[in-house]
């Protein structure tokens, strides 16, 4: 009988199994909680715009606005009334001004952290130079390089420099000095403590730059094709607007939103490839 009871204490005590849905919740609660804020603002937003009679022309329902993507989307790929055709240019901009921008950047922010000299003759100008409104200049750099590709890759470059330049320069300033000492301890040459300590030091705040070049980067686009362009999604955001369609516009609004997600998850996946050894703390030091 004692065996028996005790038996039953020691099944009592034993830790319970933990149910699917809970254990998300303790291990990684905001995929719960994320598409649980979307599902909630968009019925709310849906059923506050009928209840409050507010104009489809102000702000759309949700369903109004996926059904203006479906049709931009429906359409062929050459379509000029689709999205396709002006999806791939404006990506196209991003990714060449995001490239060329964020690589002169980061070369030149490296170049100068490493030699004090260069910091103090060219601080000031670079200085002055960032104080510029890179998108009140975008109707100067459209007069100079026309209204193709050129122009939008420019205005881009412009607004992805800055975000590497300074990053890095903060980065290679913030290695720790007794890595230095020990790397000259241990006889290594200049190259040898700029790749085994320096550059790792500053990789964290490297990252942090891209992630807000990126963004940076959509948004240089659009305001490119604003100023003057035949196609992308900021020429279809001018047309629409002149047509009042504010579900069409909305729909672009995501797919803009998309091309910057997928630029911050691709960012986001090469830094945990690469930054194994620091998890989060490099990105939530410079607070992006």
């Amino acid at each position: 009988m004692s065996v028996d009871i005790e038996t039953a204490r020691i099944a009592l005590d034993a830790p319970k199994p933990i149910g699917g849905l809970r254990l998300l919740l303790r291990t990684r609660p905001e995929l719960v909680l994320a598409p649980t804020v979307l599902v909630v603002v968009l019925l709310v937003w849906e059923y506050g715009v009928v209840w409050f009679d507010v104009p489809n022309y102000i702000l759309p329902p949700p369903s109004d606005i996926a059904v203006a993507l479906w049709r931009g989307l429906d359409a062929g790929l050459l379509s000029r009334g689709g999205y396709w055709l002006h999806a791939g240019v404006t990506i196209s901009e991003v990714l060449l001004g995001f490239v060329i921008g964020s690589s002169v950047g980061l070369l030149l922010g490296t170049v100068v952290s490493q030699f004090r000299i260069v910091e103090a003759t060219f601080s000031l100008y670079l200085v002055a130079i960032q104080s510029l409104p890179k998108i009140a200049l975008a109707p100067i750099i459209v007069l100079w390089f026309g209204f193709g590709l050129t122009s939008k890759v420019v205005i881009i470059c412009l607004l992805t420099f800055f975000p590497l330049l300074v990053n890095a320069m903060a980065g290679f300033r913030a290695v720790e000095p007794e890595r230095i000492e020990l790397m000259r301890a241990i006889g290594a040459n200049p190259w040898q403590t700029f790749w085994k300590a320096r550059l790792p030091s500053a990789l964290p705040y490297i990252f942090a730059g891209l992630d807000m070049a990126a963004v940076f980067a959509v948004v240089g686009a659009v305001v490119g094709e604003f100023v003057g362009a035949q196609r992308g999604l900021g020429v279809l955001i001018l047309s629409m607007n002149a047509q009042m369609d504010t579900a069409g516009t909305f729909s672009i609004f995501i797919i803009l939103s998309l091309v910057g997600i997928l630029l911050h998850g691709s960012l986001r996946l090469v830094e945990r490839r690469l930054l194994f050894w620091s998890g989060d703390r490099g990105t939530r030091r410079m607070g992006a």
